[in-house]
């Protein structure tokens, strides 16, 4: 769906541009997102497999919810937004945990480019993953994996062809903020 954005510069500040999502994406220009990643107190993360009928991606595991965040959104609105769209769950701004902006450029070809900066969140998931509802012209399937097995399979030995490639440390830096989460509320699990 194709929906007005905000433009930013290269550094992730406002440049007070509003233009299409798809032009942004033609012409390479950055625009604000948000990634929430779910998990749950006995240290599971909830990934989703991308839509196959997605234009980048299709059929990838993915962080828990991601979309774009509207032309004069609020960055918490557009992830509360976001994860009732996409997963049926609905979402308090004080439940989120800001981990990070990340700058990820993607040239998908010549007339796709995706230049973003993520807003990324953790959240505890406190439903189970039954009443859970998918969008289905979004997310193909939804499941729970052990964090330690997330972290084989996205920056370790394991399959990490079958994960979205987030450039740099990125999803190294979502398992360990979980897991610092997890510490934090004594229901810690090891990476190790």
């Amino acid at each position: 769906m194709d929906e007005l954005v905000d433009i930013l510069d290269s550094d992730g500040a406002y440049t007070g541009e509003q233009i299409m999502k798809s032009e942004a994406h033609k012409k390479g220009l950055y625009h604000p997102t948000v990634h929430i990643w779910l998990y749950t107190n006995d240290g599971r993360i909830l990934i989703q497999k991308r839509g196959s009928g997605k234009k980048t991606y299709p059929l990838l595991w993915d962080v828990s919810v991601a979309g774009h965040v509207g032309a004069g959104e609020n960055i918490l609105s557009a992830a509360i937004r976001e994860t009732h769209e996409e997963i049926g769950l609905q979402i308090e701004a004080e439940t989120l945990e800001k981990i990070g902006i990340y700058r990820s450029e993607q040239v998908h070809h010549e007339d796709f480019k995706d230049f973003e900066f993520h807003h990324s969140f953790i959240c505890e998931l406190q439903k189970p993953l039954k009443d859970l509802r998918k969008q289905k012209s979004e997310v193909e399937e939804l499941k729970l994996i052990p964090l330690i097995r997330f972290a084989e399979e996205t920056w370790g030995m394991g399959n990490s062809s079958a994960f979205v490639p987030h450039h740099g440390p990125y999803y190294k830096e979502v398992a360990i903020a979980i897991r610092s989460a997890l510490k934090r509320s004594d229901k810690s699990i090891g990476l190790a």
